[in-house]
């Protein structure tokens, strides 16, 4: 997968890819973390969600792009909530 950039404006550029890579990186990071301490296997979660296990171990390494519809339902199937929000890069609206 390679970056393609976005001039956000004169002095800004912004690399897609990565930044997506590190949003989604973070949220897999913080699935695990509850799963885990929930107790729950890929194979619980996938039962849960009507899926295979196999679909729970590519989202868990990064190798599937999940969809908002997707992220929701691991959510729900752990008690939690997906939030998204934008947040100010410094002070900025």
């Amino acid at each position: 997968m390679s970056d393609y950039i976005v001039k956000v404006n004169k002095d800004l550029e912004l690399l897609i890819e990565t930044k997506q890579k590190d949003v989604r990186r973070s949220v897999i990071e913080q699935y695990i973390r509850c799963r885990k301490e929930k107790q729950m296997t890929q194979t619980d979660v996938a039962n849960i969600l009507g899926t295979k296990r196999p679909n729970i171990t590519r989202f868990e390494n990064g190798s599937y792009n999940p969809t908002l519809d997707f992220l929701v339902k691991v959510a729900e199937s752990m008690g939690k909530e997906v939030e998204i929000k934008l947040v100010d890069k410094k002070g900025e609206c």
